[in-house]
């Protein structure tokens, strides 16, 4: 390299400007420049790529060197795929042209070669620091990874998380530099964040769990932090973007955040490097990149220290509860940590298979270590979804979740996780609905970020019919997972409930544009159309419902608005044959649009009786409109402890 480039860290080529430290792109002689709309923030792989061909400055570069840059350690997957892509984003940014290239020379067989002149523009920082890692003003933690201990995926995952909580601490503490540089008012705006979905880049896609872990660790750490004064988009919304080259100000229309965290992780030997950058959506500019190197260590107790550190830099003040519950965090058994996490993925994926496989991993994790209370929580909620679900016999199924989360809280009465499960349990298995809210909002207070907390709030005040409260803690939900179909099926149910029949159905259609599979999504519209009197479209909706109880349940209100008795009938036969042992409440809802109210009430006591979690939903279901005026139906509510 020449002399000149070693106190510089901006180079010119042709028409363009290249900011070595930031990775910041601009076209240079426009009035653009000046007013800052024609830079273009690189990502990671193509800033990389322009960084070696100008390092090289008209030298071949070959594809294998390339690859033994980004991804070292001999990692290939799909690598010929990812450089072609790399260098497609690479040639848009420079309005380059592969066949009649002004800046990037394609060799055939051979590699690329920057054409265009160099002009380094001085600078009192060294090149050498601009291009390498800047370890003196970053912070980097590492560990050792035993010699006892062979090589698993659980030790990647350690170090990853380790490196997130480094990350987070860099993030928050340069947002709170940026926005308190000025005094800042009370009230002052809250910033939103999103964290994309690290890329796995290891060479191992059975590592791809450990990434989304990373992500979701990141998520839930800055979540903990005071939502008044950051915003941190969930982990279901962001999960969209995996795989995915969004553009950056297309993502922060999506989300409605003003910052964009970027992350990589790439495994050489038994190192682990995670690469972070932190962008500005307005304007695209990259305010900090850097690389980590870690080694494993105990991941607990570091996450808690590192939490703590994140909370002093932005100038939080930690609760008592939370320095208790921080307090009380115990290092895990690293295959039982490994073991939940596994559980955590298949639970994730939401099939009845893959819940199986949840099911059988959380169990795993509960026996290679009884403390850990989190992978209780996981059991917990399997337990659950199998009674409620037909899985299991619904009274044995509520027994075994409620022993699994009172371990839990037993062993840790300040995690989030444990106390929103028990107040699904309360609510769903014991009609509890002031313990349930209880327990939702001590949820809600050691995590005030989490958006899945929130909608566990919204349904509990919808139930009591506080639907201002109701649709306020829902829209916030939705504020931050934008992107989850859950959030605005939730949205759209409780409007439903409030006869808002129009919103509702704008919001169950966003949730199936996210997602066509979305739970409840087509039930729930179904269910909307028959109220609206279009129950002609609600039969294609109900062909694409999975679930045969739903299915049926559906065809039998949709048959009879149409008239048609005998298809009614038929439907309402194979759910009372096939289901009636868990379903006795969807039976109820039948025979109440049908008005037929001495078989509902047969049935809802059914219900009660086998502990039907479909009964939460009694005081606002519109199917059993026709009943309310009967007064077994507030006997209904008295002992469902429910105010008439």
């Amino acid at each position: 390299m020449n002399n000149s480039t070693n106190l510089a860290e901006r180079v010119r080529f042709g028409t363009f400007e290249l900011n070595l430290r930031t990775g910041e792109l601009a076209s240079i002689g426009t009035a653009a420049v000046e007013a800052g709309a024609a830079k273009v923030q690189l990502r990671q792989q193509p800033f990389q790529i322009l960084r070696i061909l100008v390092e090289r400055q008209g030298k071949i570069v070959t594809r294998e060197e390339i690859r033994r840059i980004l991804w070292p350690n001999d990692t290939v997957v799909e690598f010929d795929r990812s450089i072609n892509v790399a260098m497609a984003i690479l040639r848009k940014a420079l309005a380059d042209d592969a066949d009649h290239p002004k800046y990037i020379e394609t060799l055939t067989g051979r590699g690329y070669r920057l054409i265009s002149p160099l002009e380094w523009q001085q600078s009192s920082t060294p090149a050498r620091d601009l291009l390498e890692p800047q370890a003196e003003t970053l912070p980097r933690i590492e560990g050792r990874i035993s010699e006892r201990e062979p090589r698993a995926p659980i030790q990647w995952r350690k170090a990853a998380v380790l490196g997130a909580s480094a990350v987070i601490l860099v993030v928050v503490g340069y947002m709170s530099w940026r926005h308190s540089r000025d005094v800042t008012p009370p009230q002052s705006k809250k910033v939103m964040l999103a964290v994309l979905p690290f890329e796995n880049l290891t060479g191992d896609p059975n590592k791809e769990y450990l990434a989304d872990g990373l992500t979701e660790e990141t998520i839930s750490q800055l979540g903990r932090l005071n939502p008044n004064r950051l915003g941190v988009i969930a982990r279901t919304s962001v999960m969209g973007y995996k795989h995915k080259d969004e553009r950056l100000d297309q993502i922060g229309r999506d989300l409605s955040v003003e910052y964009v965290l970027e992350n990589s992780l790439r495994q050489s030997g038994d190192h682990l490097r995670i690469t972070s950058q932190l962008l500005q959506v307005k304007d695209q500019s990259h305010l900090w990149s850097h690389d980590y190197d870690y080694r494993a260590q105990d991941i607990l107790t570091v996450q808690d220290d590192v939490a703590k550190a994140v909370a002093r830099e932005i100038q939080l003040r930690l609760t008592a509860q939370q320095e208790a519950g921080s307090a009380r965090l115990q290092p895990v058994n690293p295959e039982a940590f490994d073991a939940y996490l596994q559980g955590h993925y298949f639970f994730e994926r939401n099939t009845d298979k893959d819940t199986a496989m949840a099911a059988k991993y959380y169990e795993r994790a509960t026996q290679l270590d009884p403390s850990y209370a989190l992978a209780w929580v996981g059991l917990s909620r399997i337990r659950n979804w199998q009674a409620n679900s037909g899985f299991a016999p619904v009274q044995e199924g509520h027994r075994l979740a409620r022993e699994a989360i009172e371990r839990a809280l037993a062993l840790n009465p300040n995690l989030a996780a444990a106390h929103a499960q028990m107040a699904r349990i309360k609510r769903l298995a014991d009609f509890d609905w002031g313990g349930s809210d209880a327990s939702i909002q001590r949820a809600i207070a050691l995590e005030p970020g989490n958006p899945e907390y929130l909608s566990e709030a919204a349904l509990s005040a919808a139930i009591f019919g506080h639907a201002d409260e109701a649709l306020a803690l829902a829209r916030r939900a939705v504020e931050l997972d934008p992107l989850n179909p859950s959030s605005w099926s939730a949205l759209g149910e409780i409007k439903y409930f409030e006869g808002q029949l129009a919103g509702a159905e704008a919001d169950v259609k966003k949730s199936l544009e996210l997602s066509p599979d979305a739970f409840p999504g087509p039930v729930l519209l179904s269910e909307i159309y028959v109220q609206q009197g279009r129950p002609h479209d609600a039969l294609p909706e109900i062909e694409r419902v999975r679930h045969d109880v739903a299915r049926a349940f559906l065809y039998s209100i949709a048959y009879h608005a149409l008239g048609r008795q005998r298809e009614s009938e038929a439907a309402l036969k194979e759910l009372i044959a096939k289901h009636s042992t868990h379903a006795a409440f969807q039976v109820a809802e039948v025979y109440a649009f049908r008005n037929q109210p001495d078989e509902v009430f047969e049935w809802l006591d059914r219900a009660y009786a086998q502990g039907d979690s479909g009964l939460i939903g009694t005081k606002v279901d519109p199917l059993l409109n026709n009943v309310h005026n009967d007064p077994r139906f507030a006997a209904l509510l008295k002992k469902l402890n429910l105010p008439n």
